[in-house]
């Protein structure tokens, strides 16, 4: 893209309410990224610690987690495996726009995080719509990691308890109420209430050699797979032309990595437009092939019937399975917390804009209110999850939410960044760059609709 000569929002007294906007340098930070002071001489100069490699396999490690469950679902709803592949590829494109449109919008900026830009690109309301939305997709997602915790500590339970099953004769520390909430009190509350999160770095490696751990899995049974796993039907295509938006969601959730891409952008040794558009086209590559491997092969096991969380579909008594399903409990515990961190700091952020309160007159006040945010925050996710079992509502929540953060908020910033331009004539490639930022609002408006009213509408009919 080219570099306008006008600048975006220089002046912050248009939209910034108090004197520190409360805290907005350290919100969504990469877990494995550190960024350099923010002035205007270290953007250019290569004082970042990352380079290109580096930055790639940290935007992987972004985009990979425990969503690829929900990939074999997603194609069996997009209606076979050529219209999961096609979905996925069509989305891509879009995908990698947006990674690249945050970088050029970050750069033109000069801000850190992918809030700060919204709010200094677009303005007071988007970003405070921004802070919302992330605030209320962490908190979903959140959600989403307890419901995985009690999936999978139910194959794990079922397979320790050989006891033969009798009417009543469940035992109550087996029941998944009971496990959930035990393991969110004893590890994941802990982990929740410290104001820094030191282990981020490691939970990012550990998240990443389980799931590609999982995909390994996922993979190798459907090469060799059990006597007992066989498919039932395999659909070829979608029963409606409308039910391939229904995968929609699941991808969204999968390849949203855009929130934490600006920190990762700006970390990096040389944090160039061009050189960050061959990182992320490289980084979802990998992230495709990962998600499209997991995907087919869980798919093609066990066709449609496969669950929305694939590991469910698999025996109880599957070690290598099992392992996994070990893997994915041990990632969701040290990324709860993380998610936490970032949706508590977005809520900080709003409340001290709102009250005009500086971080450093609001220390002793800033405790009280972090261990209420945090219980808050912990009971209310941790009921929801108890009361709603099935997955693949929250994902078709939240996805949509994703949607808005790939596609809505680029857009936006996209459009607002061409219009700030100072130019005589508008070039063929500034009306096509518009275009291309209304196309994205509108894709993404549409994707966020459509899911948010079909999980509205399945929830009434259920």
């Amino acid at each position: 893209m080219a570099q306008g000569t006008g600048s975006i929002n220089s002046d912050y007294k248009d939209w910034e309410w108090s004197a520190d906007a409360g805290e907005r340098a350290r919100l969504l930070q990469s877990p494995s990224v550190e960024t350099a002071p923010k002035n205007g001489e270290s953007q250019g100069n290569g004082l970042g610690a990352t380079s290109a490699l580096g930055a790639v396999f940290i935007v992987v490690n972004a985009a990979l987690g425990a969503g690829l469950l929900n990939f074999p679902a997603a194609f069996n709803m997009a209606g076979g495996v050529a219209a999961g592949i096609a979905l996925q590829m069509c989305m891509l494109v879009f995908i990698i726009g947006g990674l690249v449109i945050l970088a050029y919008c970050s750069q033109a900026s000069n801000e850190r995080t992918y809030q700060e830009v919204v709010w200094a690109v677009c303005g007071k309301v988007p970003g405070v719509l921004c802070e919302v939305a992330i605030a209320v997709y962490t908190f979903g997602t959140c959600i989403a990691f307890l419901i995985i915790i009690g999936d999978q500590e139910d194959k794990i339970i079922a397979a320790l308890v050989t006891e033969p099953e009798e009417a009543g004769s469940s035992r109550w520390y087996t029941d998944r109420k009971f496990t959930i909430s035990i393991t969110a009190f004893l590890l994941i509350l802990p982990l929740s209430i410290p104001k820094e999160i030191g282990f981020q770095k490691y939970a990012s490696s550990l998240s990443v050699v389980g799931t590609w751990y999982v995909t390994a899995v996922i993979v190798i049974k459907y090469i060799w797979p059990d006597k007992e796993l066989v498919p039932v039907e395999i659909p070829t295509s979608p029963s409606t032309w409308t039910a391939v938006f229904n995968a929609m969601p699941t991808i969204c959730f999968g390849f949203q990595c855009h929130v934490s891409s600006v920190p990762v952008f700006n970390s990096m040794k040389q944090p160039e437009v061009k050189t960050w558009g061959a990182v992320v086209t490289a980084a979802m590559v990998i992230a495709l092939f990962v998600y499209t491997g997991t995907g087919v092969c869980g798919f093609l096991t066990f066709g449609a019937g496969v669950e929305q969380d694939v590991l469910m579909s698999y025996p109880s008594n599957d070690i290598p399975v099992a392992l996994a399903r070990a893997f994915i409990i041990l990632c969701v515990l040290t990324s709860y917390p993380i998610l936490h961190f970032c949706g508590r700091a977005v809520l900080e952020g709003l409340w001290l804009r709102y009250t005009g309160v500086t971080v450093e007159e609001d220390v002793v006040r800033e405790r009280r209110r972090r261990l209420l945010q945090t219980i808050s925050w912990f009971l209310l996710t941790l009921l929801l999850a108890l009361f709603i079992p099935d997955i693949g509502k929250v994902i078709s929540v939240i996805g949509g939410l994703a949607a808005c953060f790939i596609f809505v908020f680029p857009g936006l910033c996209l459009i607002q960044a061409k219009l700030s331009e100072i130019q005589e004539t508008r070039a063929i490639s500034w009306w096509a760059q518009v275009s291309y930022g209304v196309f994205m609002v509108t894709l993404g408006a549409f994707i966020f609709g459509q899911t948010t009213a079909n999980a509205i509408f399945v929830d009434l009919t259920a």
